[in-house]
């Protein structure tokens, strides 16, 4: 090997007030699990996540609640290593991948998804987003 560190899987989060976007990606990019959540229940999920998928690296975003948000989560998993990555453009990106997963439908489909907004939060979208760009750092 080259030097390239291994990773099994990471979790990933983009925090804010009242809801946070949450996944868990394996070493190579794969999606396990993403779910947008309510902020008060992060630090719960995130040991739940640890547990299942055996994850040692929290990646999160560096939004304005960024520090609030680590604090919580290093306070009910000390053991994780927290690694904040830029935020950077990554709604936009997330809306994309929101309509490649969901394809609009009727006559919605006949409107670019560009100028449409998700019917839903992309927050999960984002925090996957988060997660491979810390991948892609890594190599």
């Amino acid at each position: 090997m080259s030097g390239q560190i291994l990773v099994n899987s990471i979790l990933a989060v983009d925090p804010g007030r009242d809801k946070c976007g949450v996944a868990a990606v394996s070493g190579n990019g794969e999606v396990l699990y993403r779910q947008v959540t309510e902020t008060a229940s992060l630090p719960a999920i995130i040991r739940n996540l640890k547990g299942e998928y055996g994850a040692d690296i929290l990646v999160i975003g560096n939004g304005t609640t960024s520090g609030e948000a680590q604090r919580r989560i290093k306070a009910e998993c000390p053991e994780l290593q927290l690694v904040e990555v830029d935020e950077y453009f990554t709604t936009q990106l997330a809306r994309r991948e929101y309509w490649q997963a969901n394809p609009p439908r009727g006559w919605r489909r006949l409107l670019p998804t560009s100028m449409q907004v998700p019917p839903e939060p992309v927050d999960d979208f984002v925090a996957v987003i988060l997660a491979r760009r810390y991948l892609d750092s890594m190599h």
